[in-house]
């Protein structure tokens, strides 16, 4: 039997803001799909080569609703 993918309201919203942070960065329709699919493997890689660093984790949504 297959397992479901977790569909809580978390994993919802840390999936929108990847594809936030991957259109802030790429502006790529390709790269945005590879990391929807990806992405809470891309959202490691951000944090971990400080993309997020010195307040853009709120920048970047902040950026989408000005």
């Amino acid at each position: 039997m297959m397992k479901k993918r977790e569909t809580s309201i978390l994993y919802l919203v840390l999936g929108l803001y990847t594809l936030m942070i991957s259109w802030y960065y790429n502006h790529s329709v390709i790269l945005l799909l590879i990391h929807y699919i990806f992405w809470p493997v891309y959202l490691v890689y951000e944090l971990l080569i400080g993309h997020l660093a010195n307040g853009m984790w709120k920048t970047i949504p902040l950026s989408y609703f000005n």
